[in-house]
């Protein structure tokens, strides 16, 4: 199956809108470029809504993509598997920190299961964990084209449920394994230059997760430019529905402030299978795991923060909402040289 037959056309947001957001930004009460990129933020989000001034960003909502991987068993992690279902229970119960950033910045989370390493089913669940990516798929094709259905249903649920802008989480022990292949196949980027260390791994960890990217890579070096093959191959079922959450969101005409480097590998895939999503995204932070800076050259976006977070969780995404929801906001109550009696620069 090609992604057009999943996947609607991506539109571009509105470039006259952009325009006139631009012109207006040079109205307010300020030295012209002088809030510097909340500036430029501002000018996005309007031309995302289709309107100047924006509305005020109200109702944010973060989506938390969970599953294990077949390739924790092998060594490339600090932490056993069973964490991963621990930590969905901890967030659901508001005591990570992705839960305490959420409630600071007034956005709401949703966690959504997708292939944990337990036994339950229901409508977003896919598999129980998947397959080493170094020694085999990680899905089969039934199941990769529906964790793809699946992240296309969430995003229509939480824009149809009047979500504004959207984010997505991660949350799976060895995720930061596949996500390293993901973008080192996407930038053609060598296995060494990729992989970090994840949750803190020794050098022999380290070592091990080159050769498992390595051989990842390696494996869909024949079909490097089919995003579904590709996702089968080497991503994992939370990530190929985070992908077609976030390739969905940008056919829904809904901004997404993108995270870390488990995130923005799946963003690239997601921009394969609808071209032109990457035109509705903000990259929220850099990550400190070093595939990050390759992926967000590659998308082209310029991230809002760098402070050498690498939680995951969608931590850096909802540590930059704040600046995102203040750029709309200046733009939205700011007052204009005209209204305030304030005399222009001649």
């Amino acid at each position: 199956m090609v992604p057009a037959e999943i996947f609607a056309r991506v539109e571009t947001p509105s470039a006259a809108v952009r325009s006139e957001a631009e012109a207006y930004q040079t109205t307010l009460t300020k030295p012209a470029g002088s809030l510097g990129r909340l500036e430029d933020v501002g000018v996005f989000i309007s031309a995302c809504q289709g309107q100047v001034p924006p509305k005020p960003i109200t109702r944010p909502r973060i989506v938390i993509f969970a599953g294990d991987h077949g390739v924790a068993k092998h060594g490339v992690s600090a932490y056993p598997s069973e964490v991963s279902l621990q930590m969905a229970a901890n967030i659901t119960a508001g005591g990570a920190a992705i839960s305490v950033l959420a409630d600071s910045a007034g956005a709401s989370v949703r966690v959504a299961d997708i292939s944990l390493d337990h036994d339950a089913w229901g409508d977003e669940r896919v598999s129980r964990s998947c397959g080493a990516i170094h020694l085999e798929d990680a899905m089969t094709e039934e199941e990769v084209l529906r964790a793809l259905e699946i992240g296309k249903r969430i995003a229509d649920q939480e824009v149809d449920g009047g979500a504004d802008l959207l984010m997505a989480g991660d949350l799976g022990i060895g995720n930061t394994t596949p996500a390293a292949a993901l973008i080192g196949v996407a930038t053609r980027t060598e296995p060494v230059a990729v992989v970090g260390r994840g949750t803190g791994i020794d050098d022999e960890g380290w070592k091990r997760k080159v050769s498992v990217v390595r051989d990842a890579m390696f494996r869909v070096r024949t079909f490097r430019d089919d995003p579904i093959r590709v996702l089968q191959a080497i991503s994992s079922p939370d990530l190929a529905a985070m992908a077609g959450f976030l390739a969905q969101a940008s056919i829904r005409r809904t901004p997404v402030i993108l995270d870390g480097v488990v995130v923005t590998s799946a963003a690239l895939w997601a921009t394969r299978l609808a071209p032109g999503a990457r035109n509705w995204w903000i990259a929220g932070h850099q990550s400190a795991e070093p595939a990050h800076k390759f992926a967000l050259q590659s998308l082209e976006l310029t991230p809002l923060l760098e402070y050498g977070m690498r939680l995951g969780e969608g931590s850096g995404a909802m540590a930059a909402l704040p600046l995102v929801k203040s750029s709309v906001d200046i733009m939205a109550h700011m007052a204009t040289f005209n209204s305030a009696g304030v005399s222009t620069a001649e």
